[in-house]
């Protein structure tokens, strides 16, 4: 970080014992390395901060990546029961005539979509 040469570093040193004097140095060094640790720590606590920040940040993008894919999935392979209510006549049926189980059958067949089969949410797969 700082490019400090040890002669320089010396040269800091000899200074300071010149300047301060050797009796009150232990303290002026205590009292450096108190504010160094407090300088450390709040580098530590900012870096964290951002770290934090960009993985938030991540997950949001990662989980609307998720949704968009999860929404194409949706649309190209329906749901049969989303199929078979949105296919459903909103009016009822008003004719006399018995329906056989053949009719009901072609009529399956006629709107059923042409997507795989989705096991139920609840019950074991077939």
């Amino acid at each position: 970080m700082f490019d400090v040469a040890p002669t320089e570093l010396l040269l800091v040193v000899v200074v300071a014992l010149v300047v301060i004097g050797p009796k009150d140095l232990p303290k002026a060094m205590r009292f450096v390395g108190k504010w160094m640790a407090k300088a450390r720590g709040m580098a530590r606590h900012f870096r964290s901060g951002l770290d934090t920040m960009m993985r938030e940040a991540e997950l949001e993008e990662l989980e609307k990546q998720w949704r968009e894919q999860n929404d194409a999935i949706m649309r190209e392979f329906p749901r049969i029961d989303d199929v078979n209510t949105s296919s459903a006549p909103t009016t009822p049926a008003t004719t006399t005539e018995p329906v056989t189980e053949a009719d009901v059958d072609q009529a399956a067949a006629a709107t059923s979509p042409e997507t795989h089969a989705v096991p139920p949410k609840d019950g074991p797969l077939p």
